[in-house]
């Protein structure tokens, strides 16, 4: 939430979780018009039969295409 209150700019997470820890921060995040998906930018999905949730990034949408291309760069692996 403190993306959500200004006082951060993102919040990431790639440690695991399950999804009922992150179903009402995305939805409160998505109805305030903040961005929220996975940390390869797909979308969060829920009511799955595996209910773990790998990973999960929230942030300001204009920091979106930003951050994901640069967790997606420190993923890659080295040529």
């Amino acid at each position: 939430m403190a993306v959500l209150r200004g006082e951060a700019h993102a919040y990431l997470h790639a440690g695991g979780m399950n999804e009922w820890d992150t179903c009402a921060p995305v939805g409160v995040a998505l109805a305030a018009g903040l961005h929220a998906s996975r940390i390869d930018g797909s979308p969060c999905a829920f009511n799955q039969a595996d209910v773990k949730m790998p990973d999960l990034l929230i942030c300001r949408p204009e920091l979106a295409k930003t951050l994901l291309a640069a967790i997606a760069a420190e993923q890659a692996p080295d040529d």
